[in-house]
C-alpha cells in the first residue's frame, strides 16, 4: 500500500521554482519602479477673488443659462478635459478688469456657454492624446539639452577641472573603498561556511524528527491524499521558519563588506580636504552603491545560490544563479537615476536635461527587464500548467494561455514606461501602488492559507479518546475533509478577490455589504453553508448513534437485535438523508429568491396522485417497514411466505427475496405477504409418527425411540440441538389400517431437519432388529362381479368344472384380451379388496 511521501529536505520542483521565479520578477519589477521618480504636477499660487471678479461670477451663476454652462465646463476639466476658451473667462485667474464695459461683458458671454455635445469631448481627447505625444517625444528632444550642457560645461577650463577633480576624488575613494571590501568579503568565508553548515546539521535534525514524529498514513482515496499535502505544506511552512535565523546571519555577514565601504567614503570626505562638490559626489556615488548592494543582498539571501539550506525561496541551483544574476544588473539602474537626480543640479545641469536622462536610463532598464521576462519564460510557463489537465476545450485554452505569459507581463512592461515618459497624470502611481498592494494582498493571502489548512488538518484529527468510543469517527470525518478543503480555498479566495479589487479601485465590499443584490447574495450563500454544515451535523450525529448502538449490541451477544438493525439501518439512512436534502434543498432555493410553495404543493398534488397511483407500492412500503421494525424476518432466517419456502437472502423496503431449497430466487413484494411462517425463531418442534401393526406393544416401541432420543442428546454433535426428551402423544388412530403412534421432541432453531434425519436413522435398524410389526397394506384385484374371469399365462389352464361348454374359439378371436392385459399391464378393472 503507497504511503504519503515525506517531504523533500531541498524542494526543487519546476513548479515551486517557476513560482519563485514569477514573484521575483514581480518584486524586482515593483522595487525598480519605486525608485523612479514620479513627475509632479505643476500648480499655480491661487489669488483671491477682487470685488469686480466676484460681482462677475455672481452674475453668471445667477443667469441659468451661463450657470448651466459653466457646470458643464467645470465638471469637464475636472475629468481632465481641455476646453477650449477665449481669453475672458469668469474664473478669477481669468476675470476681466473692475471696470469692464458691456462690450467685453458681452464677449465674455459665450466663455460660460460650452456646449455639452460630443464634438467637445473629442476635441478635449484629441488636445489631450497631442500633450501626452508632445511629453513622450519630448524624451528625445531633450537630450540635445544636455548634449549643449555637456559642450559648455567642457568648453569652460574652470567648470572642468571642477568637474574633473570632484569625479577623481570620488573614483579614488570607491576605489579605496571596493578594495577594503573584498578583503573584508575574503575574510569572512570562513564565518559563511560554519553558518551553511550549522544550517545543514539543523537541517537534516529536523528531517529525521519530522519522518519519526509524522506518522506514515497510507494513500487510498482523495482525503489521504489532500491530507498528505497539507501535511506537506506544513513541513515546508516549518522548514521555512527554521531556515530565517540563518538567512539574516547571512544577509548580516554579507552586509559587513558594504558597511567597511562607506567606513572609508565617509572617512575619506571628513578627513580628506575635498572640495563641497568632490565631498557631494563621493557621498552620492557611496550611497548609490550601497543601496544597490543592499538590494542585491536581499534577493541573493533568500535564493542563497551557494547554500541551498539556507535558501528561503524554493528555486533549484541553476535557477537561483540566473535571477541573482538578472538581478545584479537590473538593480544598477536605480543606482544610476540616484546619482543623475542629485548631481544633476550640483552641476548646473538644467531640470529637463536631468529628467530627459532619467527618462533614458529607465528606457533602457525596462528593455533589460522584457529580455529578463523573455530569458525566463519557459521556466514559467511550465510552473503555470496544471499537472493534471483534464482534455476538455476549456482547459486546453487556460493551458495555452499560460504558455503565452510573457505577452501581457512584456505588455505591462511597455505600458509602465509609456505611462511615466508621456506624464499621464496618476497613471504610473496608480499602477505602482496597484503592484505593491496586490504582490502584498497574494503574500498576506498564501501565509493565511497556510495557517488556515493546518489548523482545517488539526479540527479534523479526532481525539483518540472519541476515536475509541467511535471507532468509524475519524474514517467518516476524513470523506468531508476534501469538500471543507474546497469550501475553505473559495472561502480564501473569495476574500483575496475582494481585497485585490477593492485595491484596484473596485468598491466590491461595499457591494457586497450596502447593495441590495450584494447582500441578498451573501445571505444565500451563508445560509448554504449553515444549512449544509447543520445537516452534515445531524446527519453524522444520528449515523454514530446508529453505529453506537448496532456495537453495543454485538458486544453484548444481543445478536437478534443487531442483525435486524443491521437490517432496517439502511432504510433508515435512506430515509434520513432523502428527508435531509429536501429541507436544504428548499432552504437554498427560497433563500436564491425562488418562491417555493408552487414547488411544495406541486409536490404534494404529485405525491397524492402517485400514492393513488401505486398503491400496492406503497402498501409495500408501509408493510416491509413494520415487518423489519417488528422483527418478523431477518436474512438468514428459513421462512414459509407467498406459498415459498426458503432462505432469506436480502431485505429491503419494498420485496424480500428467497432461494428456495431447489436454488430458485423468488423476489416477494411485501403486499403479497398475508402471513410468514419464520423456523429461525425460538425452537422447532419434530412431530414423530409410526404406523404400527394392532397387535405390536405400543409401550415397548415408545421406549425404544426415547432411549434413541437420550443417546442424541448426550451427543457432543446434536446434544445441542436437542432441547427436551421424547414427548409421548398416545396413539392418534387405530383402525383397520393399523395404530397410529404420536410422539415430538423440540430442538434449536433452523435444527429440526438435521435432527429429524438423524433420529430416523438411528431408529431404523433398532426397531428392525426388535421384530417390531408395522403395518403393511395388503391390496389383490379379481374380475369385477358379472364379468368372467381372466387370467393370462403362458399355457393354456384346465376349464373349471362349473362353467358351460363354449364353442372352440378361434385363435385370432382369443389374442385380443391377452393382448390387451399385457398392453395395459393392470387390469381393465380395480378395486381394493
Amino acid at each position: 500500500m503507497p504511503s504519503i511521501p515525506r517531504p523533500d529536505p531541498f524542494p526543487s520542483s519546476p513548479t515551486r521554482t517557476g513560482r519563485a521565479v514569477l514573484g521575483i520578477f514581480l518584486f524586482l519589477l515593483l522595487g525598480v519602479l519605486t525608485l523612479f521618480p514620479v513627475r509632479a504636477a505643476d500648480t499655480t499660487t491661487a489669488t483671491p477673488l477682487n470685488q469686480q471678479e466676484a460681482q462677475q461670477l455672481l452674475n453668471v451663476l445667477n443667469n441659468p443659462k451661463e450657470r448651466d454652462a459653466f457646470t458643464h465646463t467645470l465638471s469637464l476639466m475636472a475629468r481632465g478635459l481641455q476646453v477650449e476658451t477665449p481669453a475672458a473667462t469668469p474664473a478669477p485667474a481669468t476675470a476681466a478688469p473692475a471696470k469692464a464695459t458691456p462690450a467685453k461683458a458681452a464677449a465674455a458671454k459665450p466663455v460660460a456657454e460650452v456646449p455639452p455635445d460630443i464634438h467637445t469631448g473629442l476635441s478635449s481627447i484629441r488636445l489631450q492624446a497631442l500633450g501626452y505625444l508632445h511629453n513622450f517625444l519630448g524624451l528625445f528632444s531633450d537630450l540635445g539639452i544636455v548634449g549643449r550642457w555637456a559642450h559648455t560645461t567642457l568648453a569652460s577650463a574652470d567648470t572642468r577641472t571642477t568637474i574633473l577633480h570632484a569625479f577623481a576624488g570620488g573614483l579614488v575613494a570607491m576605489v579605496c573603498g571596493l578594495v577594503l571590501e573584498r578583503i573584508v568579503s575574503l575574510s569572512l568565508r570562513k564565518p559563511l561556511r560554519q553558518l551553511t553548515q550549522n544550517a545543514e546539521n539543523r537541517e537534516q535534525r529536523n528531517t529525521t524528527e519530522t519522518e519519526a514524529t509524522t506518522p506514515q498514513e497510507p494513500i487510498v482515496d482523495g482525503s489521504s491524499q489532500t491530507r498528505a499535502a497539507d501535511q506537506r505544506r506544513q513541513v515546508e511552512t516549518l522548514r521555512f521558519l527554521a531556515r530565517v535565523p540563518y538567512a539574516l546571519g547571512h544577509f548580516a555577514l554579507k552586509a559587513i563588506p558594504v558597511l567597511a565601504f562607506l567606513a572609508v567614503a565617509y572617512l575619506a570626505v571628513l578627513v580628506l580636504p575635498w572640495s563641497e562638490k568632490t565631498d557631494n559626489v563621493i557621498t552620492t556615488l557611496a550611497n548609490c552603491y550601497a543601496a544597490a548592494r543592499c538590494l542585491y543582498l536581499f534577493v541573493e539571501t533568500g535564493f542563497a545560490p551557494r547554500s541551498p539550506t539556507i535558501r528561503l525561496l524554493p528555486a533549484t541551483d541553476a535557477t537561483a544563479f540566473l535571477l541573482t544574476r538578472w538581478w545584479n544588473v537590473l538593480v544598477a539602474a536605480p543606482a544610476i537615476i540616484f546619482c543623475l537626480s542629485t548631481l544633476g543640479s550640483q552641476f548646473n545641469l538644467s531640470p529637463r536635461g536631468t529628467d530627459a536622462m532619467i527618462r533614458g536610463v529607465v528606457l533602457i532598464e525596462h528593455i533589460l527587464i522584457a529580455i529578463f521576462i523573455w530569458r525566463i519564460r519557459h521556466l514559467v510557463s511550465r510552473a503555470l500548467q496544471p499537472r493534471a489537465v483534464p482534455d476538455t476545450a476549456m482547459w486546453t485554452f487556460i493551458v495555452a494561455i499560460t504558455r503565452l505569459w510573457w505577452v501581457p507581463a512584456m505588455f505591462l512592461d511597455v505600458s509602465l514606461w509609456v505611462v511615466w515618459a508621456a506624464h499621464l497624470p496618476g497613471g504610473y502611481r496608480w499602477i505602482l501602488d496597484t503592484t505593491g498592494i496586490t504582490i502584498g494582498i497574494l503574500v498576506a493571502s498564501r501565509l493565511v492559507a497556510v495557517m488556515a489548512y493546518g489548523l482545517q488538518d488539526r479540527f479534523f484529527r479526532i481525539n483518540p479518546v472519541l476515536t475509541e468510543r467511535f471507532p468509524d469517527l475519524q474514517k467518516r470525518a476524513d470523506r468531508y475533509y476534501p469538500f471543507a478543503r474546497r469550501i475553505l480555498t473559495g472561502v480564501l479566495l473569495f476574500l483575496t478577490l475582494i481585497a485585490m479589487t477593492e485595491a484596484w479601485g473596485l468598491p466590491t465590499f461595499g457591494f457586497f455589504m450596502h447593495n441590495a443584490v450584494g447582500r441578498h447574495l451573501m445571505d444565500a450563500v451563508l445560509t448554504m453553508l449553515v444549512a449544509l454544515t447543520v445537516a452534515v451535523t445531524i446527519w453524522e450525529i444520528i449515523n454514530a448513534f446508529l453505529s453506537q448502538q448496532l456495537t453495543r449490541f454485538e458486544k453484548s451477544d444481543q445478536m437478534s437485535r443487531a442483525t435486524r438493525l443491521r437490517t432496517v439501518l439502511p432504510i433508515i439512512r435512506t430515509v434520513l438523508l432523502a428527508i435531509i436534502i429536501i429541507i436544504v434543498a428548499v432552504t437554498t432555493l427560497s433563500q436564491i429568491g425562488i418562491n417555493v410553495t408552487p414547488l411544495l404543493t406541486g409536490a404534494g398534488i404529485m405525491g397524492a396522485a402517485i400514492a393513488f397511483g401505486s398503491q400496492s407500492l406503497v402498501k409495500d412500503f408501509i408493510t416491509g417497514f413494520f415487518m423489519l421494525v417488528e422483527d418478523a424476518i431477518q436474512v438468514g432466517d428459513w421462512v414459509t411466505t407467498g406459498g415459498v419456502s426458503g432462505t432469506v437472502e436480502n431485505l429491503s423496503i419494498r420485496t424480500v427475496k428467497v432461494r428456495d431449497i431447489n436454488g430458485d430466487l423468488h423476489i416477494i413484494p411485501f403486499s403479497s405477504v398475508s402471513s410468514i411462517a419464520n423456523t429461525a425463531r425460538g425452537y422447532n418442534q419434530v412431530i414423530v409418527k409410526q404406523q404400527l401393526d394392532l397387535s405390536e406393544d405400543l409401550p415397548r416401541v415408545t421406549a425404544i425411540m426415547a432411549k434413541t432420543l437420550k443417546e442424541m442428546r448426550n451427543d457432543p454433535v446434536f446434544g445441542p440441538m436437542i432441547l427436551s426428551d421424547y414427548n409421548d402423544l398416545g396413539v392418534d388412530n387405530s383402525d383397520s389400517g393399523g395404530a397410529t403412534l404420536l410422539g415430538s421432541f423440540r430442538t434449536t432453531p433452523m435444527m429440526k431437519w438435521k435432527v429429524k434425519r438423524e433420529f430416523y436413522r438411528r431408529i431404523t435398524n433398532l426397531l428392525a432388529a426388535e421384530n417390531v410389526k408395522f403395518y403393511t397394506g395388503t391390496s389383490y384385484f379379481t374380475t369385477p362381479p358379472g364379468n368372467a374371469m381372466r387370467i393370462t399365462a403362458d399355457v393354456a389352464l384346465p376349464a373349471p368344472a362349473n362353467d358351460a361348454p363354449t364353442m372352440p374359439t378361434p385363435p385370432a378371436a382369443q389374442k385380443p384380451a391377452p393382448e390387451t392385459a399385457r398392453d395395459n399391464g393392470k387390469p381393465e378393472g380395480n378395486a381394493p379388496a
